[in-house]
């Protein structure tokens, strides 16, 4: 790995040294300076320190994968009983985006019971290929029977990056196929790239979402990384059929489980707010609780729901389930109305893909307004009953 080499003979003050690391990582122990696990590798100390008192020591050249023995771009196919996600038909636009750059193919993975007519559906959004393994062992999700099939469709196609929904199953998936095949995967990307060598770039909120990281795995393959729904644009379905359908199989006896599904209890349907056209968003401009009523009436004359920040949460006022951001949901809605919102990163990680943003606020140089379409400088309390006023005088006048 890399590493900082400290040279004590170059520091004339130890402790103003020390001061220079924002992480706390270097301490002074016997008239020296060290450092701590707490080092992030910022380099901030060989930058602003003495001329030569901390020097980067590179890591020492690692061989490099035969890249060419790795070729297309893979989607894991997310469903429940063969009712595929829509997060997969974002995933596999963004597939074919990247393949094209680089002159590679696009391949889907979808692996259940009683699933081959519905792969069919994929060659409506551009696959080269679907590999399908259709077992009655792969009925119910089960980790250990997933990954295995999942670990025979890399060692069969060798896939040079492989994108994988953020849902429940992609995160528990993802991390353990990556731990198989001893590479890296990067969770959450809000962007993805390709370079011609077939190096994926993948970028991500990262500190808190103070920076975008840019996670490049150059020295192994397969490349993974999962993306959370409606952060990538879905490409429209095309009435024709592309592509093909290859099934593939996996030996019963090493789709063997420890854990045994006795029944599957289905969730009751909620409204959520990620399937909202219009959302009306809380955040710390709010006085108190019972002025959510004020936002839930906007919402209910433009036919939305009522999301908040995650202060919001933390207050009590909302179930996380409302909650934008990274820490929350991902939204896209046609229509985005936030109320009294700061505007941190985190949470417009998690709406700036809304195709109208209209912001209200009373700080003129509120975050928030760097993204929204429509800026409104006041105070909520204000604007909210003019704004329900107008849309009611209008829905009279169309009456």
């Amino acid at each position: 790995m890399a590493k900082l080499v400290v040279h004590q003979d170059k520091i004339d003050d130890v402790q103003a040294f020390i001061k220079i690391c924002p992480f706390g990582a270097m301490v002074e122990k016997d008239g020296k300076v060290e450092l701590t696990a707490a080092c992030r590798m910022c380099r901030l100390c060989v930058k602003k320190g003495p001329k030569g008192a901390m020097e980067y020591v590179e890591d020492e050249k690692k061989p490099t994968v035969d890249k060419s023995k790795w070729r297309g771009i893979a989607v894991y196919v997310d469903h429940v009983e063969g009712r595929i996600h829509p997060v997969t038909y974002e995933l596999l636009g963004k597939a074919r985006e990247l393949a094209e750059k680089i002159s590679q193919p696009v391949y889907a993975l979808f692996l259940g019971s009683e699933i081959t007519k519905e792969a069919e559906e994929l060659q409506h959004y551009g696959v080269d290929k679907v590999f399908v393994c259709d077992k009655e062992e792969l009925k119910d999700f089960k980790i250990e029977t997933y990954a295995t099939a999942f670990a025979h469709f890399v060692d069969m196609v060798h896939p040079a990056a492989i994108l994988v929904g953020a849902t429940p199953v992609g995160r528990q998936l993802a991390p353990r196929c990556a731990a198989r095949f001893r590479t890296g995967l990067t969770a959450d990307c809000t962007v993805l790239d390709i370079h011609e060598n077939s190096d994926l770039v993948q970028i991500r909120p990262a500190f808190g979402g103070n920076i975008m990281a840019e996670i490049l795995t150059p020295n192994h393959r397969p490349q993974m990384a999962t993306v959370r729904y409606k952060v990538m644009d879905a490409p429209k379905r095309s009435p024709e059929k592309s592509g093909v359908i290859e099934t593939f199989d996996v030996p019963t006896e090493e789709l063997s489980s420890h854990v045994e599904v006795l029944r599957v209890t289905k969730k009751e349907k909620e409204k959520s707010i990620e399937m909202a056209d219009v959302l009306v968003v809380a955040g710390r401009g709010l006085k108190k609780k019972e002025d959510v009523a004020l936002l839930q009436e906007l919402a209910d004359e433009l036919g939305g729901e009522v999301a908040c920040t995650r202060p919001m949460v933390e207050n009590g006022w909302f179930d996380a389930k409302h909650q934008i951001g990274l820490s929350g949901r991902t939204v896209r809605p046609k229509l985005i109305i936030t109320c009294g919102v700061s505007g941190a990163i985190q949470f417009v990680a998690g709406m700036n893909n809304s195709d109208t943003i209209v912001a209200i606020n009373t700080d003129p140089k509120a975050s928030i307004f760097k993204t929204a379409n429509y800026a409104i400088v006041g105070d909520l309390y204000e604007v909210i009953p003019k704004l329900l006023s107008d849309i009611r005088e209008g829905k009279g006048e169309n009456a």
